[in-house]
């Protein structure tokens, strides 16, 4: 099991491009009773608003979108790449089919209430700010409908603020 330290988020030094793109992160939200989690390989940092934010887009058919939108904060894990399989199965099963995370193996938590995973080497907590969905008339370019959305099952776009880091301290 992890030990985890606050970190404060403009620490963080990670490479966003090669932590979301490449890595993956594990989008998470629920509570106690029930809960959800994705792969993500889409998303990213910044700031907005005058706060430390994080992005995400998710698809609106995705049970985990669920959770996102009742609850008021979500979690993004950034795991090692010995979990490669793992977050692999997390992107490719639903669980609306069955407990994927019971059977990822993977131990939740919880800061604030808001769920992530024991496994994670860091950890964002994520307060939702800002919400829309994305449509067809709002690419520039049309090669991107066609490439990402032949369903036209248009992302969802989430800004959050960081309101906590947290950094395993192996």
């Amino acid at each position: 099991m992890n030990n985890f330290k606050e970190i404060l988020p403009i620490i963080i030094k990670k490479n966003t491009f090669e932590a979301i793109g490449k890595d993956w992160m594990l989008i998470t939200a629920g509570t106690e009773d029930k809960l959800n989690t994705m792969t993500a390989s889409w998303g990213g940092l910044g700031v907005m608003y005058g706060k430390n934010v994080a992005f995400i887009v998710v698809r609106p058919q995705r049970f985990t979108r669920e959770f996102i939108d009742q609850e008021d904060t979500f979690s993004l894990s950034f795991l090692d790449k010995n979990y490669r399989d793992v977050m692999n199965y997390l992107g490719t099963v639903s669980g609306r089919n069955e407990d994927k995370i019971a059977k990822s193996g993977l131990t939740v938590e919880y800061l604030d209430n808001t769920p992530y995973f024991n496994e994670a080497n860091q950890v964002l907590i994520c307060k939702k700010l800002f919400r829309q969905s994305m449509d067809g008339a709002s690419l520039l370019n049309d090669k991107l409908d066609s490439t990402w959305y032949s369903n036209k099952d248009y992302h969802i776009l989430y800004i959050a603020e960081i309101v906590k880091a947290i950094q395993a301290t192996r």
